[in-house]
């Protein structure tokens, strides 16, 4: 599975090797028999680091398109369809996203052999944050407030649009363990059907890790998360997945892009997420942990109540839900270290840096003074 010539971000932020190897020339080719934007020579012009798949520009007579290529044990033609109509349904309401491109028989997936297939036209803009790695706070508070505000774009024309929840927990953020009344109690449910999931938590104290770590925060916010209406989000909204017109604090956003994490979830959920994604460095704090920038959250809810009004107890719960708004997500990246890419190491960062050590910094004084400044900002 390894292609020791392409490299990707790691979990700590570490050039690895890929565990999908890069998108060939031999692929392009059979593509170019699929896809009428495929039409010519084409060649890659960029391999992406991001590594839960294989991504690469790709250049085609005087064309540019985007081409992503999923296992088939993470993503199947259906389940990117998914994706694909949220998108569809976000274009017709005139928001920026990017351009699905179909294949000849108007698929907008395909499957061959152990692959999946999507093409994405080029996005329009400049990826500002391209030489960044994931988990890089927005760089400065405009960019926050504008893209604060195009989430808040994306809620309004998400209101009427009405799907099933996602036929794969997989690498989608979703909230279902957050709006149970019984979290532990419908994981173990779930259990039987996510065996990778089950492998990895059957080694580990996991009820009393969430009973420590998570179902505090959870205990607080369920009955009042119960209010919030159901709403497809992004769920990945932060700055590596926009592309922009102009720079520094005059930049607009031009093109949304990478839905694959968009599943039924609420508004707060997916603005949660951005200020978890675009205000905290994560990654960056080195012994001292985690740094947040709180003038980035602000600017993000402030930018975002700008276009969609949030009431004083709409924001104390956004603030309640953001200790624990990785959790689905977090448990559906164990099952994929796990269970698909055999890597019980990563699974482990994901599992005690990520899912219980997210959870563990907001009950440290930067993580609740956080906190404090979005309750404040009610």
């Amino acid at each position: 599975m390894t292609h020791t010539d392409h490299r990707v971000q790691g979990l700590d932020n570490d050039d690895i090797a890929a565990d999908w190897p890069a998108i060939s020339d031999t692929e392009l080719a059979w593509l170019r028999g699929h896809y009428p934007a495929l039409d010519g020579d084409c060649r890659a012009l960029w391999h992406s680091p991001r590594p839960f798949s294989a991504a690469a520009l790709v250049q085609c007579g005087p064309r540019r398109c985007f081409v992503k290529r999923h296992h088939c044990s993470v993503r199947t033609a259906d389940m990117l369809a998914e994706e694909h109509r949220f998108i569809a349904h976000l274009a017709a309401a005139g928001l920026p996203v990017v351009k699905v491109l179909h294949a000849h028989d108007g698929a907008s997936a395909i499957e061959h052999g152990s692959w999946t297939y999507e093409l994405h036209a080029e996005g329009d803009g400049h990826d500002l944050y391209r030489d960044s790695p994931s988990w890089t706070p927005l760089g400065d508070t405009a960019q926050a407030r504008a893209a604060g505000a195009m989430l808040a774009r994306v809620h309004l024309a998400a209101a009427g649009y009405h799907a099933p929840q996602r036929s794969t927990h997989l690498l989608v953020a979703r909230d279902d363990l957050i709006r149970a009344h019984d979290p532990v109690a419908l994981l173990k449910r779930d259990l039987a059907g996510r065996p990778g999931l089950a492998t990895y938590l059957s080694r580990q104290h996991w009820e009393h890790d969430l009973q420590r770590t998570v179902l505090p925060w959870h205990v607080a916010l369920v009955d009042r998360l119960a209010a919030e209406p159901v709403l497809w989000g992004h769920n990945d909204w932060h700055s590596s997945n926009l592309l922009w017109q102009g720079q520094g604090p005059e930049a607009t956003i031009s093109t949304i892009f990478d839905f694959g994490l968009a599943s039924p979830t609420s508004a707060l959920f997916d603005l949660a997420t951005a200020i978890e994604r675009n205000a905290i460095a994560w990654l960056e704090g080195g012994s001292a942990g985690p740094v947040a920038h709180a003038g980035i959250a602000l600017a993000l809810l402030a930018g975002y109540r700008q276009v969609r009004a949030l009431s004083a107890a709409q924001v104390h719960l956004l603030a309640d839900l953001l200790p624990i708004v990785h959790l689905d997500f977090a448990l559906s990246e164990i099952e994929y270290f796990q269970g698909v890419t055999g890597s019980p190491a990563n699974a482990d960062v994901a599992w005690h840096t990520f899912l219980l050590g997210h959870a563990d910094w907001f009950a440290s004084r930067p993580g609740r003074a956080l906190l404090d400044v979005l309750h404040a900002a009610a």
